[in-house]
């Protein structure tokens, strides 16, 4: 048995090593889990008691995602904690826009070879960001795959299961015309766009991710890595039955997630010069050559959640959300017009 172990760690997967490593880990896992967690840490499979005494009818919403491009950043800067917490922030955003509540999140780590110092990295990530959205990271899987990456690369996946009462689920059918849309502030790119700003920042630039960003402070690196927000402990705060729709600004910018919550009878009008444009998106655009149309299909230029609310809720909805307004909804046929 001893020999059979050894000339697998010799074509390169040490299940030692993995099981030494899941076995250190196990504490801050365990830190994500409440009472409904049942079993241990290393199952087959998470159990998960589903007790929803307060709703009438508890609907299961799932996703799952990963962080795309932005892994090469992180592979570069030697930091990985940070692409850990924006894995589990994106998905818990995904489902918060449903009006769910997280539940308990997977993960999927693939490599060529396991780094225990990367490792311990991408779990303390995972972990804290599942312990501060209130979700427990249940279980997940590590696959060593020699031959199927590039050395001290890795892919990074996650599901997220979460739950929100039938009555309450937000899913803009309620939208109409002269409604308002409200947009919450990103925090850089967040996971989406890392292939066309690497290109830009990289290639035509010529930077460095320790390059200093033109007339700034920080980094390339260092702002390429932002974590993405998780939205919601502030959307929470907001009054049951007053948000009418929302939308997470990933992939496809405004111009095309906005459309996923629209009724077909109902265009976003959307005046693009209320809000700052972070700077870095417009040292992209410019140094990139970016049609401004693409740049809000590719990025969410600033705004990570936009906020569909009726005009009498509006002013309440911005001192809540700490956010402002960014167009309005009129009638039309379920499109997105950027006034630029």
């Amino acid at each position: 048995m001893t020999r059979k172990q050894k000339a697998y760690a010799h074509a390169g997967v040490d299940v030692d090593l993995g099981n030494r490593l899941k076995r250190e880990v196990q504490s801050d896992v365990r830190r994500t889990h409440g009472p409904q967690v049942l079993g241990k840490v290393g199952g087959f499979g998470g159990l998960f008691t589903a007790h929803f005494r307060r709703m009438r009818e508890a609907v299961l919403v799932a996703s799952i995602d990963g962080v795309g491009t932005k892994l090469k950043i992180a592979f570069a800067m030697h930091k990985h904690d940070t692409v850990g917490a924006d894995l589990v922030h994106h998905c818990v955003n995904d489902i918060a826009v449903l009006g769910a509540q997280p539940l308990f999140f997977l993960d999927y780590i693939g490599c060529d070879k396991l780094e225990p110092k990367v490792f311990r990295q991408l779990l303390r990530g995972l972990s804290r960001a599942c312990r501060l959205a209130g979700c427990a990271l249940l279980g997940g899987e590590t696959a060593q795959m020699p031959g199927m990456y590039r050395k001290g690369e890795y892919d990074l996946a996650g599901c997220i299961v979460g739950v929100v009462d039938r009555a309450e689920i937000i899913d803009g059918r309620k939208i109409k015309p002269g409604d308002v849309i409200l947009g919450l502030a990103s925090n850089g790119l967040h996971t989406n766009g890392y292939s066309l700003a690497r290109k830009i920042l990289f290639e035509k630039m010529r930077l460095k991710p320790s390059s200093l960003l033109p007339a700034s402070k920080v980094t390339v690196g260092e702002e390429l890595l932002r974590v993405h927000k998780n939205y919601q402990p502030l959307l929470k705060k907001v009054p049951i039955g007053m948000i009418k729709g929302l939308a997470h600004i990933t992939g496809g910018g405004l111009i095309d997630n906005l459309p996923r919550i629209l009724p077909s009878n109902c265009d976003a009008m959307i005046e693009a010069k209320s809000w700052r444009v972070p700077r870095i998106f417009q040292i992209l655009q410019q140094n990139g050559n970016v049609d401004a149309q693409e740049m809000y299909q590719v990025f969410n230029m600033g705004i990570g959640i936009a906020v569909i609310i009726a005009e009498r809720d509006a002013r309440r909805a911005k001192s809540i959300l700490q956010a402002r307004q960014i167009g309005r909804i009129e009638r039309g046929t379920g499109k997105v017009h950027l006034k630029l």
